[in-house]
């Protein structure tokens, strides 16, 4: 028997679910799709990949009716899960063929008007759907069941006042429901706001902090770059991830790691959908063996098979480090984080473990370090008088130290 029947869900949404190969639930689809279908609010604390767009899908599938409008809309911090999201609903709406859309920003806005019309749900980043709303290309007045996926990084990223403006265009006879890999106080507070007695589910993390080895390195700031090349060359690894806090710091990984013969491509913000979109399917594919990225790519993205992350950069934010660091040692495979320090990195380094006081992390020796040549330094200096804006080497690359 398929364990999934026991919901009372609809017969496409079982059919769907069959064809998918999903037999048995999750913790977080076991504890939030009976409530979702009893019309309940729902808080669900749920880690990126656990299961929860299938949870919230089941109830988004066997409320909408096709053709009468906008009646789901679900709310994304970003283009990549937006999309993500509407690929999972696309495939558990394949037997009820209802047209399901996803919007965000960074991608021409004119093929968004022109199939927003004749769209059932609507999934999307709140800036793009707040620009759709205010020329009146969008209508909310229907909408039956509304979520917020990924609530706790909406609100780090400051979406809450755009949230608020979209939830009072929205019915208030409506369901609710919020994912979040955590509960803050923020959202707890903004539940009381716009939940009707909400029932609060959670699932444990899908990262076996069995199988998950955590180190650090202590290093000369000019000695990061080094360390991470010698690292990926050495270690034994299958996908891996490099974090980093800045686009340009991303960029100046990725060149670098490039120029000494490693497979590498990077993630952030300044891309468009297209690349961004490209990058993550070659990765997901093993095209390229390294992903660098910024925090865009630590939450919402359904990742698999990462054996080891970095953290070239050590994230200002706590919470960031656990989503980072939730990429790995995942459905019970074994992984490695492998966090590089430098000065400026040990006051973030310092919170996390205050912050996380279970977390064990073992100090690593410095392993013998190759010079490496670099092409570009990531941070901003300024030039010598009459220089321009960098000083330049002979070869039109600015100066650097060779370990950096």
């Amino acid at each position: 028997m398929n364990l999934f029947e026991k919901f009372g869900l609809s017969q496409a949404l079982n059919t769907a679910i069959k064809k998918l190969g999903f037999k048995k639930p999750t913790l977080i689809q076991e504890k939030a799709i009976p409530a979702i279908h009893q019309k309940k609010d729902v808080i669900g604390e749920s880690a990126t990949g656990s299961g929860k767009t299938l949870a919230f899908g089941c109830g988004i599938i066997d409320t909408v009716v096709p053709g009468k409008g906008v009646q789901a809309l679900v709310l994304a911090p970003t283009r990549e899960l937006a999309e993500q999201v509407r690929g999972v609903l696309n495939q558990l709406a394949k037997e009820k063929k209802l047209k399901i859309l996803s919007i965000y920003g960074g991608v021409a806005i004119n093929p968004q008007i022109h199939n927003l019309p004749t769209a059932d749900v609507v999934v999307a980043t709140p800036g793009r759907l707040l620009d759709h709303l205010q020329r009146r290309t969008v209508d909310l007045s229907k909408v039956k069941l509304l979520v917020l996926d990924e609530a706790d990084r909406m609100f780090d990223m400051g979406f809450i006042e755009d949230i608020e403006k979209i939830l009072r265009l929205c019915p208030k006879k409506r369901q609710t429901l919020f994912f979040s890999a955590t509960i803050s106080g923020d959202i707890k507070k903004f539940a009381k706001k716009y939940m009707v007695n909400p029932v609060r589910v959670s699932a444990d993390k899908m990262v076996d902090p069995e199988k998950l080895k955590q180190v650090y390195y202590d290093v000369q700031k000019n000695q990061k770059l080094a360390l991470l090349i010698h690292l990926l060359k050495n270690e034994d690894s299958g996908l891996v991830m490099v974090f980093c806090n800045t686009r340009r710091n991303t960029d100046f990984v990725v060149k670098n790691l490039k120029a000494n013969k490693i497979s590498a491509i990077a993630i952030h913000g300044g891309l468009t959908q297209n690349k961004r979109t490209k990058t993550i399917n070659l990765f997901n594919d093993a095209k390229v063996g390294a992903l660098v990225c910024t925090d865009v790519a630590a939450r919402g993205l359904d990742i698999d098979n990462v054996s080891h992350v970095y953290n070239y950069d050590i994230p200002k934010d706590s919470k960031d480090y656990v989503h980072r660091i939730g990429r790995t040692a995942r459905a019970g495979e074994e992984g490695k984080v492998i966090n590089i320090l430098c000065d400026y990195d040990h006051d973030n380094f310092s919170r996390i473990l205050q912050a996380y006081r279970e977390f064990k992390i073992e100090k690593i020796k410095i392993p013998a370090l190759e010079k490496v040549t670099i092409k570009t330094s990531p941070q901003r200096r300024r030039a010598p008088a009459g220089r321009g804006r960098f000083a330049r080497n002979g070869r039109g690359h600015r100066k650097a130290h060779a370990y950096n």
